[in-house]
């Protein structure tokens, strides 16, 4: 009984084969670990807009805190006639002839 047995030549392309998918593996993922929806790029840019955002809530803090303050004049159950009436003279924009009027930030 005689046995068969293949002989198979090496090809020359068969040993750069692991290196190409190596190579495209590494490159897909380095390419979106820098442009990638949680890549470098777009992190910097989350960061960027976190500033923005932190800034404007410590604004409308500031905000909040002053009109907090002009609430408790007007609510505390003793307002004052006066604070009524410098607060009604600056929403209506009104004053009289002989008043000096001086704006400042105080009901804004």
């Amino acid at each position: 009984m005689s046995m068969w047995t293949k002989h198979h030549k090496k090809r020359k392309l068969g040993r750069f084969v692991m290196p190409l998918i190596t190579v495209a593996f590494l490159s897909y993922f380095g390419y979106h670990s820098i442009h990638g929806d949680f890549g470098l790029i777009a992190t910097e840019e989350f960061e960027r807009q976190r500033g923005e955002r932190q800034a404007e809530l410590d604004q409308l803090t500031e905000r909040r805190k002053a009109l907090e303050l002009q609430v408790s004049l007007l609510s505390d159950g003793s307002m004052e006639k006066d604070i009524l009436d410098e607060k009604a003279r600056y929403e209506l924009n009104v004053s009289r002839a002989d008043e000096i009027v001086i704006f400042n930030s105080y009901f804004d």
